[in-house]
């Protein structure tokens, strides 16, 4: 992969004021070597929990400042009991925003009735994913629901201090046998502080692989903590062309961890920072 020149990069940023998306840069193939073109057909979104320290009108302003077109909301943007009125309501409110409300979550279910209220929660919002931590005895309930809503569930790896799902590995051990819509939100950051290479990660989840959350860390260990895209130490640009070469066809969705009461700025640069990689392929 060749070095991104400060022109290039910094043309990226500005696509990032622009609005511009992922339609249209070719890529090589997953090991870095010269192949085939390949558009990536995956997007880019934002997980609402990024600001997690605003209201979901602050949230909403920020995201189109920043020319996001999809995003999923976090419980303290839309309580996980409101009801259906209120729930389809700030759907459309989110949409009339410009965004495409396509998941939400993070979604914990530690009972029956959690993994029932979830899905009727996204159903009522017109969500088409859960971003979610079911514990191990409610995976079977879970696919029920995924079966019978058509509402996909990706499971996600919070890292070594997580007991129920450290890696993706440890997701896909126990899924193998479920729904195909059950799969996994793939943390890159988490992935690494487990001391698993991100690309590594989705290449091994293939098409179980159905949502993305993006970041960058401090180091590969359990102190690694989020920083700017590109000031860490995960190869982002390989990252990046892996889910290309994959056919990756869901939302690699930025969550900003860092700065939570001013998260702007670090975001705008990791956005920035990964649309100017974007922007450099050429086959």
């Amino acid at each position: 992969m060749k070095t991104i020149s400060r022109r290039r990069f910094l043309g990226g940023a500005a696509a990032a004021a622009t609005g511009a998306v992922l339609t249209g840069p070719s890529c090589t193939r997953i090991d870095g070597k010269a192949g085939s073109p390949r558009t990536p057909s995956f997007k880019l979104g934002l997980a609402s929990y990024t600001f997690r320290e605003f209201d979901l009108d602050a949230t909403l302003g920020m995201a189109r400042r920043l020319a996001f077109d999809r995003i999923t909301l976090k419980d303290m943007h839309l309580p996980l009991d409101s009801p259906e009125d209120l729930i389809r309501a700030t759907a459309d409110k989110v949409r009339s925003a410009g965004l495409d409300l396509y998941g939400c979550g993070v979604v914990y279910m530690t009972s029956a009735a959690e993994v029932d209220r979830a899905f009727a929660y996204a159903r009522a919002g017109g969500m088409r994913i859960i971003i979610g931590v079911p514990e191990h005895d409610l995976l079977g309930r879970a696919a029920e629901r995924v079966r019978e809503t058509g509402i996909k569930l990706a499971i996600h790896n919070h890292g070594p201090e997580d007991l129920r799902y450290p890696t993706a590995a440890s997701i896909l051990s126990r899924i193998s046998g479920l729904d195909p819509g059950v799969g996994v939100c793939l943390d890159v950051g988490h992935a690494i502080r487990s001391g698993v290479d991100p690309s590594d990660a989705a290449a091994a989840c293939g098409p179980r692989l159905l949502d993305i959350h993006l970041k960058d860390v401090t180091e590969a260990t359990k102190n690694g903590a989020t920083i700017e895209a590109g000031r860490g130490i995960i190869d982002l640009p390989r990252f990046l062309r892996t889910l290309a070469g994959l056919g990756f066809q869901g939302t690699a969705a930025f969550e900003y961890e860092k700065d939570g009461k001013d998260p702007l700025p670090g975001l705008a640069e990791s956005v920035g920072y990964i649309r100017g990689i974007l922007s450099s392929w050429d086959g």
